[in-house]
This record gives structure tokens, sequence and C-alpha cells, in this order.
């Protein structure tokens, strides 16, 4: 294991970010579109915060679980485990599917993917 304090000061931000949309906002876009295409960069900076694996394999990963978490709100698996009442779990998990997130995750990993192309900011 490893620490990159940039990646940790960045996981930082984008938490505080999306707090205060959790808290704050309640519009149609910013909070369930805005907010999905952060959460895959917030996963990401605490990936890299910690790890070394390279960017691509961050990227690749990162969205492959958030595609995954989305696939399980497409089942009954949070009602299944009993915590379908649970408010934390509910948030982490989420409840209902939709497609747009997929789209949202996607944009997310992207924009991410763009950034570490432009400003190289690691060798890996």
């Amino acid at each position: 294991m490893r620490f990159k304090i940039t990646y940790f000061f960045a996981f930082c931000l984008l938490l505080i970010i999306e707090v205060g949309i959790a808290m704050f906002m309640n519009d149609q876009i910013i909070r369930p579109f805005v907010g999905d295409v952060l959460v895959v960069q917030l996963i990401y900076c605490f990936v890299r915060a910690f790890t070394f694996f390279t960017y691509l394999k961050a990227i690749i990963g990162v969205l492959l679980f958030a595609y995954l978490v989305e696939a399980i709100q497409a089942t009954s698996f949070i009602v299944w485990i009993g915590l379908s009442e649970n408010k934390v779990a509910k948030i982490i998990l989420g409840s209902t599917f939709d497609w747009k997130d997929l789209l949202a995750y996607t944009l997310g990993a992207l924009l991410i993917l763009i950034f570490e192309k432009y400003y190289n900011i690691s060798s890996t």
C-alpha cells in the first residue's frame, strides 16, 4: 500500500461536495446526475490515494464496481438482506435502477480519463 496526498485531497474535496449535494440539493439534474458523475470520481480518488493501481486499471475497476451496484439496484437485493428500511443502506446501495445512472458513471469515468491524460499527475 502507498499514499498519494494529491488523490486524497481530491477525495476529501469531492466528499464535501457530495455531502453538500445530498444535504442541500433537491433538483432533477445536480443531485441525481451530477452526484453520480462525481461519485465515480470520489471512489477513483480514494482508490488511487491508497493503491498501486495504474489510472487505467483504477478507472475500469471503479466503473465496473459502479455498474455492479446499479445492477444490484435492479434486483430486490436490499430487501433480501433485510435493509430496505435502513436509510444509510438505501443511500449507499440505492434502491432503484436507472439507465441514466450508468450514463453518469460512464461520463464520470471518461472525465477522469481525460483529466489523467491531459494533466498526467502520476506516471502510472
